[in-house]
């Protein structure tokens, strides 16, 4: 499966086009709500046009404002789709400068202004993560802990101590569920219990 990304944080990038002002500012979102919630928040009432899309996994939407159909919520959604990423929503707002860009026009202005925006933006490759218990004794607590700590993508978010050692809540990166798995089954002779919440 070909890598995914979203944004580090929020980037924004202007244009002038023919005397009209395109100002793109596109945003990580966790989810719908947030995404609505930033476009909301990004929209300048003032402005001719507040045109928009945004993409979680297979779910997105687009919208165009008043622009003539498919010149401007679309291409935006292709400028998020040609640099591969995920959890953004991107908001391109136009000020008309008394030209007439035309269909084509509009979705280079629209399009152009937003895939210069998400070029520049700082940008985090999406990794899918499992989440494990990992019960083992006060014999093996710190060779594990260790080790675990020590590998990328591996977190340990929480512990509970028992009687007879400890159960680590741990997230790692799904591709590596069956390593991480042999390697403590390894670490502690068989004797830690691994449970994936796949």
């Amino acid at each position: 499966m070909a890598a995914r990304f979203t944004l580090v944080e929020t980037s924004s990038a202007r244009q002038e086009i023919k005397r009209s002002r395109f100002v793109a500012i596109a945003a990580p979102a966790a989810d719908e709500a947030a995404a609505k919630a930033f476009i909301a928040a990004h929209s300048d009432p003032e402005a001719n046009h507040n045109c928009w899309a945004w993409r979680f996994g297979q779910s997105y939407r687009f919208n165009d404002d008043g622009e003539p159909s498919g010149t401007a919520g679309k291409p935006i959604l292709a400028a998020i789709d040609g640099q591969a990423l995920d959890g953004v929503a991107v908001v391109v707002t136009r000020w008309f400068g008394g030209i007439l860009l035309g269909s084509g026009g509009l979705i280079r202005a629209y399009g152009g202004t937003a895939a210069l925006c998400l070029r520049e933006a700082g940008k985090v490759e999406l990794v899918e993560t499992a989440a494990a218990t990992i019960a083992c004794s006060f014999g093996d607590l710190t060779r594990v802990q260790v080790r675990l700590g020590a590998l990328a993508g591996v977190q340990i978010r929480d512990q509970a101590f028992t009687d007879t050692g400890a159960v680590l809540s741990v997230s790692a990166p799904k591709a590596d569920i069956d390593s991480l798995s042999r390697l403590v089954t390894d670490l502690t002779s068989g004797r830690a219990l691994i449970r994936w919440d796949r």
